[in-house]
């Protein structure tokens, strides 16, 4: 009853259940169309874009074939009659050559005198008509004058037999034959004629002229320009490397005849790689030459020659035309794509200004937050700016300061450099001093003795010290001045005599172990050196050598030399007590000395060491060790303990 009396309760969920299922496919429907209507949007755009560039590309390119061809047929047209035009101006000169009387005469009276007046005649004509060589063959194929006479290479004497342009001729037609030289070795077009003996038609020689066209290869090698023979093989050529091949197979009976007559010498006749891709209407081929999808494209023009049966063939890139092709499509492409992203763009431009709108709202928000950012960031920079300026004072500061140490630190260094000289000037002139000393001495002794020779030495040896001291003195000039070391020359023996000279009172007890080189004097050894300088570090060398082996036993000192291709090395060694291990290190320092006080101020190898590096040298010092070789107890040798210890300096200049 009650279902009865309701029956639209029960009724109505079911209308409802379907308009919800309803209400999703309305709204789902639609946005599969948009996708879909999109999606065919972009594929007809696509396919009338690569509809508009292959058509572009097909029009320009079929214009850049057109302007290609007209040009190539301007120039092949152009060349060929060139080519026409030297051939025909020489076309006349070997029947010319066959009238005259002194080719007549060296052809039947081949003697001496003919000879040397058809050859001056020949260099006179070749000169005036501006041919490579021209010259007269006998009957036999002998070369009996040529203008070429005087050149190391002539043609004279040679042989000719086999040539096809002399085959023609004794058959008593015109020869035409381009081939290499068989003497020469270099490529020439051949025209001949045959000769008739004035009182009858016997055909008593050949008159030959020889051409050279190789300015036709002289074209850009980038719109190559070849000329082939009537068996398609590539004579002449702008680009090297297609010389000597065939536009086309050759038979095995022309390959033998081309070998037989040498024609091309022993060159190897091969086809270049040439193929055909489209023949054009008249003489016009667009070929590729090589191998691969990338070997360059030609548009091949060809024009025959006619006699000879030569053809000449332009080969003008196809490059420029591809590129220009490939250009206005892409330009078409561009332009295309422009005007569709108009299209995108007007109707995005409707979507960002609404967005414009919502952003901007966002946007007063961010910066009402940035202004307050700002704020506090700037206080932050104010006090950082604070900072930043004190701190610079402070190094300004510390700056001055600086300056201020650096030039009283100048001022130390000047005086410290002038205490340096002084010692040094005290120890160098201390040598010489000392030495005069003894001198004196000996001379006074000399002359109570009576032996006045003697004497008039030592006046003399004193005399040397004297103006070596006037140079030690000259040197400090010098050394005021900076002077850079001269480019002097010093014999290294006369040096060591020298200072032997002034060191012999402090070597009566040493053992001097002097190399052979320094007692002669018909081989001077010259170093880069000023005589003084070297005699200077030599003193300090042995004088340092001689304390060294004050207390030995058996004090010995050895001076050698090492003479090469581009230095001298000057060895000095003793058998003294050698170098602490602590001292090397600093053996080259200014006033470092390990002697008592009084007894060196710690100068002579700082000295030594700077003249060595003045002149491109090196002073170096090492210990030596020695080991001394005693019978054992069963006949044999054994190392003793002791070992004999030393100092070696080598000093190294270079050859003058």
């Amino acid at each position: 009853m009650n279902a009865a009396k309701h029956p639209a309760t029960y009724a109505s969920p079911q209308p409802s259940l379907s308009g919800a299922y309803a209400t999703i496919a309305e709204s789902s429907h639609p946005e599969s169309a948009h996708v879909t209507r999109r999606l065919l949007v972009f594929f007809a755009l696509a396919a009338a874009l690569v509809a508009a560039c292959a058509l572009t590309w097909n029009i320009a390119w079929q214009r850049g074939i057109d302007e290609l061809r007209r040009n190539a047929a301007v120039r092949v047209d152009r060349t060929t009659n060139t080519l026409k035009s030297t051939l025909e101006r020489y076309e006349y000169l070997p029947y010319l050559l066959s009238r005259h009387p002194f080719v007549q005469e060296v052809l039947t009276d081949p003697n001496a005198p003919n000879i040397e007046r058809a050859n001056r005649y020949l260099e006179d004509l070749n000169g005036r008509a501006r041919a490579t060589v021209t010259y007269i063959i006998r009957s036999n194929g002998l070369c009996v004058a040529a203008s070429n006479w005087r050149a190391a290479d002539t043609f004279v004497g040679s042989e000719y037999e086999f040539r096809p342009y002399f085959i023609d001729a004794t058959k008593g037609n015109t020869g035409r034959f381009f081939g290499l030289g068989t003497v020469s070795r270099e490529p020439g077009y051949y025209i001949s004629q045959p000769v008739y003996r004035e009182s009858s038609r016997e055909i008593v020689g050949v008159a030959v002229v020889k051409l050279n066209l190789e300015w036709l290869q002289s074209a850009d090698a980038s719109e190559p320009l070849i000329v082939t023979d009537d068996h398609g093989v590539i004579f002449l050529s702008s680009v090297p490397a297609w010389k000597y091949h065939t536009v086309r197979p050759l038979p095995k009976n022309i390959e033998a005849s081309v070998f037989a007559t040498r024609q091309y010498a022993q060159q190897t006749i091969t086809p270049l790689p040439m193929t055909v891709v489209k023949t054009l209407e008249g003489d016009a081929q667009i070929v590729r030459v090589g191998g691969g999808l990338n070997a360059p494209s030609y548009l091949a023009t060809r024009r025959s020659i006619g006699e000879p049966d030569w053809q000449l063939i332009t080969m003008a890139p196809l490059d420029p035309v591809e590129s220009a092709a490939r250009t206005a499509a892409i330009v078409t492409g561009l332009v295309f794509v422009s005007l569709c992203l108009l299209g995108f763009y007007w109707r995005m431009r409707r979507v960002r200004v609404r967005d414009m709108l919502r952003s901007r709202e966002l946007l007063q928000t961010a910066y009402a937050e940035l202004n307050q950012r700002v704020a506090e960031r700037t206080a932050d920079l104010s006090e950082a700016n604070a900072r930043l300026t004190k701190e610079v004072g402070e190094r300004t500061r510390a700056e001055q300061d600086l300056r201020a140490a650096h030039d009283e630190l100048i001022q130390a260094s000047k005086l410290a450099a002038l205490g340096q000289m002084a010692a040094g000037i005290t120890h160098e002139l201390n040598q010489p001093l000392a030495a005069l000393r003894s001198f004196s001495d000996n001379t006074r002794v000399l002359i109570e003795r009576g032996d006045q020779a003697a004497a008039h030495e030592n006046l003399e040896a004193i005399a040397s010290l004297t103006e070596r001291m006037g140079k030690i003195t000259n040197q400090l000039k010098l050394f005021v001045a900076k002077a850079r070391p001269r480019n002097a020359r010093t014999d290294v023996a006369r040096a060591w005599r020298n200072v032997l000279a002034m060191l012999r009172p402090r070597m009566q007890d040493v053992a001097l172990d002097v190399a052979p080189e320094l007692r002669r004097d018909d081989a001077p050894v010259y170093v880069r050196c000023e005589d003084l300088r070297l005699e200077q570090v030599l003193i300090n060398l042995i004088g340092n050598a001689l304390d060294a082996v004050g207390a030995c036993d058996s004090p010995r000192i050895s001076v050698f030399i090492e003479i090469g291709e581009q230095s001298v090395e000057l060895v000095v060694r003793d058998n003294g007590p050698g170098i602490p291990d602590d001292v090397l290190p600093r053996l080259f320092e200014p006033f470092f000395t390990t002697k008592e006080m009084g007894h060196g101020l710690g100068l002579g190898l700082a000295i030594s060491s700077a003249i060595a590096r003045d002149y491109g040298g090196t002073l170096v010092a090492r210990n030596l060790a020695m080991a001394l070789e005693v019978d054992g107890p069963e006949g044999g040798t054994q190392a003793d303990a002791d070992r004999s210890h030393g100092a070696e300096f080598v000093l190294t200049l270079r050859r003058a």
